[in-house]
């Protein structure tokens, strides 16, 4: 059985309640503290492969940092990458991946997919 892992941020209520879910289902977790240990672009491109996204979709364009930096710009896919890699805080969360799949805990039910 493939092991999941979590990009979490404990201060995220979504995050928090994806992880339950995962603990509640008995799943061995890898826990990413992707604040304090962020993708590499790299890992953001697998990501996104993963996830079916674009890098847009990923963004949390709410955040004081994009509104401040990035809003209102036509930005390519590589600078939106190379956004979430300078200021993973733009990164949305959680995201589950497991093997070759990947699901965004917006709404956390969303893991059950994975599960």
């Amino acid at each position: 059985m493939k092991m999941l892992k979590i990009y979490h941020n404990a201060r995220c209520s979504k995050s928090r309640q994806t992880l339950e879910l995962i603990q509640q289902a008995g799943q061995d977790v890898e826990v990413v503290d992707y604040l304090k240990n962020p993708p590499t672009a790299e890992e953001i491109n697998r990501l996104l492969q993963k996830l079916d996204m674009k890098p847009g979709q990923l963004i949390r364009q709410g955040e004081a940092i994009f509104k401040e930096n990035y809003k209102g710009r036509q930005l390519t896919d590589h600078e939106l990458i190379a956004a979430m890699v300078a200021h993973p805080v733009l990164i949305e969360r959680p995201i589950v991946v497991k093997g070759d799949k990947a699901v965004l805990g917006r709404p956390p039910e969303n893991v059950q997919q994975l599960l």
